[in-house]
């Protein structure tokens, strides 16, 4: 169990702290782009959730690049890991291009099906449209970063994560106060530092033994795209599910008001930064996991499932309790509005309670990664987004008139739900363990 324990912290901390960083990125653009006003803030988080829908894309390859390499790896199958490497860099330049040129069509259109206020909708569009503009830098930087973490290489993806962050940091300053572009600034330097990240990640994957392969070898294999969208789709089923939902669920907010919906934005940015840690963990326990089942190694699979959970609770309850205490002070980094303060401060604090079910929701959905289950992680955020959060969130809403309180115990009960329904097959699987050894059955 000790070897278990400390490979998995050999690869989730690194991973943890990229998701940190990367959180950071985010915590940067709207801390000070909320120095320019409340507005400001509305502009760029308008098209959050649509970017989030954009990324699902690369996220979902990625994920399936992680399942399919961990699992060749593991079975000590070098020429099918290349094969898999070649598939990675075909699918994130062929998404790239398909996903930039959608977006920067629809750009103009965006804000305006978010339900955005008018009088930020130019702005907004302008913000969505400059972060699209490196889109192959995007999916490459994610799924060329999958395809390292998944031969284990946790460390290389986390450093160029400090590098694309500190540049970001630096062009921020320089952009949206020095140069006074505001709102435009905050998009050029998150674009640079995008395309940063994506020319260092398949610098990288290039040089990475387990990865390399010769360009006169490349070709596209069509058995193994199909393994891809096998393990894939669902993944990306799942993404969209979400996504879709997330923006459903911004649109319902975003007609409570700008003040409001301020509010909500940057009290889900600064909530972002408590939970990382759970996606650095899911990412390192479904490499493990991958891998050992090309090992075929059941005790491995169940030790590290098992760690996995136990360290994620543990995380998520030092962290929730981290945000209780600090989510007025918190919710001060990123606005000199006293109202938002106020009304964020509260969600922060409401949320706060329920971060030990996110993250055994986040870490036991990457132990079904691992194991190659992506259909019922689909069925699960499919229960818990629209049956759950959303249906609930548009009665409040939109029926009872209730306010931003109910909103966020809407979103904390989808987050139950789906920990729950993630749980039971182990809980069950357990019971009936029990039953067959002592010969019920």
């Amino acid at each position: 169990m000790r070897k278990y324990a400390a490979r998995l912290l050999m690869l989730s901390l690194p991973t943890v702290i990229e998701e940190i960083l990367a959180t950071l990125l985010q915590y940067v653009d709207t801390a000070m782009v909320g120095r320019l006003g409340e507005e400001a803030t509305a502009a760029v988080s308008t098209t959050t959730t649509v970017t989030w829908l954009v990324n699902s894309v690369p996220g979902a390859i990625g994920t399936a690049m992680l399942i399919l390499i961990s699992r060749a790896a593991g079975a000590g199958d070098q020429k099918q890991v290349k094969k898999l490497s070649q598939q990675a860099l075909l699918l994130s330049v062929l998404s790239g291009l398909a996903l930039g040129g959608f977006s920067v069509v629809l750009s103009p259109y965006i804000p305006g099906w978010m339900g955005a206020d008018p009088g930020i909708r130019a702005e907004a569009s302008r913000y969505f449209l400059i972060v699209s503009l490196p889109m192959v830098f995007r999916t490459a930087g994610s799924v060329l970063g999958d395809a390292l973490r998944a031969v284990q290489d946790t460390k290389t993806p986390m450093l160029i994560s400090v590098a694309a962050n500190v540049l970001n940091i630096v062009l921020n300053y320089v952009l949206i106060y020095a140069l006074g572009m505001g709102v435009s600034g905050a998009a050029a330097a998150s674009a640079v530092s995008y395309a940063l990240s994506g020319i260092l990640m398949y610098a990288a994957y290039r040089r990475k033994r387990e990865l390399a392969w010769e360009w006169k070898d490349f070709s596209a294999d069509r058995g193994l795209l199909e393994e891809c969208a096998d393990a894939g789709l669902p993944v990306l089923g799942t993404s969209v599910v979400s996504c879709l939902g997330y923006v459903v669920f911004a649109s319902l907010v975003s007609g409570m008001g700008t003040t409001v919906f301020a509010a909500h934005s940057i009290a889900v940015t600064a909530e972002t930064i408590f939970y990382v840690p759970g996606y650095g963990l899911r990412t390192a326990t479904s490499a493990l996991i991958g891998t050992a089942r090309g090992e075929q190694d059941g005790e491995k699979i169940r030790a590290v499932g098992k760690l996995s959970v136990f360290l994620t609770l543990a995380v998520m309850f030092a962290s929730g309790a981290v945000l209780y205490a600090g989510a007025y002070p918190l919710m001060r980094l990123f606005t000199t509005s006293g109202e938002v303060v106020r009304l964020g401060g509260e969600m922060l604090r409401i949320v706060a309670l329920s971060e030990p079910f996110f993250g055994l929701m986040i870490v036991l959905e990457g132990v079904f990664y691992g194991l190659g289950r992506t259909r019922y992680a689909f069925g699960v955020e499919t229960a818990g987004m629209w049956g759950v959060r959303i249906l609930s969130t548009f009665l409040c809403v939109r029926v009872w008139g209730l306010g931003l309180r109910a909103v966020w115990y809407c979103m904390i009960a989808d987050n139950i739900c789906k920990a729950l329904l993630f749980a039971a097959p182990f809980l069950l699987g357990q019971v009936r363990r029990k039953r067959d050894s002592s010969g019920k059955c």
